[in-house]
């Protein structure tokens, strides 16, 4: 991207951040913008995201992950199905005393977020490419996050064997999931409506605690 190109996306990247009341540092937040360039440049190639115009990721991708920073409070967290690794690499830049894992099944996507850790040299990354039922790790998650899965049962039944007892899943979603809610055997603790300057869609982030008692090994 060109210099005009990062100027206005820094502007609105900080705009958005300031109307959000998220004070994150400049140098974070020039990582953060060094990160949308490499998704730019890999998606000219590799179709890594639908979203093709850069100022469009600042919200998008940027800020859209970003809308849940005050409410991730973990030693390891683990982002599901995390694509272009949203919203696990933003998370990690702006809590590098967190340990988080990014895992996805494709080999394109996770290809990019190991360069993308490599290049920004995010230390507390961890890339893991496999299923998610099949992953062993060798300690379990306080907070699973994800915002690839449509389906909460299957977001909370593939990733039970990952989460801490007194863990919790952190669900991503659009408008009110009501009816996927009605479909899981878990109490949520909170359902929280999320501001993400410059979109007018409806954001939510479902807070479930971790229950074996209510989560079944079904998988949808």
């Amino acid at each position: 991207m060109s210099q005009p190109d990062k100027t206005i996306l820094a502007a609105k990247l900080a705009g958005g951040l300031q109307q959000m009341g998220l004070n994150i540092p400049q140098a974070t937040q020039t990582r953060l913008l060094d990160y949308l360039a490499l998704i730019h440049k890999w998606n000219k190639v590799h179709n890594l995201t639908a979203v093709r115009d850069p100022v469009e990721m600042v919200t998008l991708h940027l800020l859209d992950s970003l809308a849940v920073l005050p409410h991730v409070h973990a030693q390891r967290l683990l982002d599901v199905g995390s694509g272009a690794g949203l919203p696990g690499i933003p998370l990690a830049l702006c809590l590098p005393q967190m340990q988080v894992t990014v895992l996805d099944s494709s080999h394109k996507k996770t290809s990019f977020m190991r360069q993308a850790k490599a290049e920004l040299g995010i230390e507390n990354l961890e890339v893991i490419c496999g299923r998610v039922e099949q992953y062993k790790p060798a300690a379990l998650y306080d907070v699973i996050i994800s915002r690839a899965f449509s389906d909460l049962d299957q977001f909370t039944s593939l990733t039970r064997h990952l989460c801490k007892p007194d863990g919790q899943w952190l669900a991503m979603k659009g408008v009110h999931p009501y009816d996927e809610l009605a479909q899981i055997g878990i109490q949520p603790s909170r359902i929280l409506p999320l501001h993400v300057a410059g979109l007018e869609a409806q954001r939510h982030l479902v807070f479930l605690p971790f229950n074996p008692e209510a989560t079944t090994n079904k998988v949808a």
